[in-house]
């Protein structure tokens, strides 16, 4: 799945007004924190984490991990929080634009 210019434009404005949804603690990307992740994606689709590293490198390695293990898009990161996109197979919430 990949998102057009468009759809990230789309996708930035709606999360403008979201809150995180998960907050990673002192350990880290657990399979807990995972699993959290991917019942926030499968129910609302596009969602705020808040990261806990403080290293910018630290930051992106996490996102990508995140984004390869939950099979999501990274739509923004900014500071110390994430936004990713995945969408529901069964039932979508977000209409995204056409390309």
């Amino acid at each position: 799945m990949s998102l057009s210019k468009k759809q990230i434009k789309f996708l930035r404005a709606r999360c403008h007004n979201l809150s995180p949804v998960v907050l990673m603690g002192q350990k880290g990307l657990t399979e807990e924190v995972l699993n959290e992740i991917d019942i926030a994606l499968t129910h609302h689709e596009l969602i705020k984490i808040k990261l806990s590293a403080d290293d910018r490198q630290q930051r992106q390695q996490l996102a990508a991990e995140i984004c390869n293990k939950t099979h999501s898009e990274q739509v923004q990161s900014i500071g110390k929080t994430l936004s990713i996109y995945r969408v529901n197979p069964d039932k979508a919430v977000i209409q995204l634009p056409k390309i």
